[in-house]
């Protein structure tokens, strides 16, 4: 499963972004990586700032670039809002909404529970982390996989109730549900789809 495996503060700080959540090196030091990388002050061009919106999805979500280019095509050839059609595309990947429903810490996480076989979708065994879920589609973790620690862990830390409207969590069944593709409004990820848009349009 190919995945980016370099640096994450150092690519955090090159997109101005803790794109991979809280991260006390990023705080400390948030200017762009190198030796003359707090130094720099050029105004940047409209298609670096429109890369660098791109760059921030793709690295925030693990998607790399065929993937990213399929997603984008596949969101032009819908209805509504290209952008915004976008990131629902990306929000309702299995390994995204395992992170949501907090049954992992990170979406990295998330894509190891899922590629390792560890969680089912509507009681079918689904290893494919970029697998796009659907309205009424349930997620779990199998149970033979609930004694994991890291699944104790991240159960042990999930309050019961999902803070997203547009998934559902069952801390009794500990089995969550996509109820319905998200609004730009739920998606808090500070990402400006429409530079992405004029990116591939050009």
């Amino acid at each position: 499963m190919a995945r980016y495996l370099g640096p994450k503060t150092k690519k955090a700080r090159a997109l101005g972004e803790a794109i991979y959540g809280p991260d006390r090196a990023f705080e400390r030091r948030k200017s762009p990586p190198g030796q003359h990388g707090a130094k720099r002050r050029r105004q940047k061009s409209d298609y670096a700032l429109q890369l660098m919106e791109k760059q921030k999805a793709k690295y925030t979500y693990g998607v790399l670039e065929r993937q990213f280019s399929n997603l984008f095509k596949k969101a032009n050839a819908k209805s509504g809002v290209t952008g915004v059609v976008l990131l629902q595309l990306l929000e309702s990947r299995l390994d995204n909404v395992v992170f949501r429903l907090g049954l992992a810490p990170t979406r990295n996480a998330a894509r190891q529970l899922v590629s390792h076989k560890h969680v089912l979708v509507n009681g079918i065994l689904t290893n494919i982390p970029s697998h796009s879920l659907r309205p009424g589609d349930e997620v779990s973790i199998r149970n033979k996989s609930v004694g994991l620690e890291v699944v104790q862990n991240a159960l042990s830390a999930n309050t019961g109730v999902s803070k997203w409207n547009w998934l559902e969590w069952n801390p009794e069944t500990k089995n969550g549900r996509f109820l319905t593709v998200p609004e730009r409004s739920d998606i808090p990820e500070r990402i400006n789809e429409q530079l992405i848009v004029e990116l591939y349009s050009k």
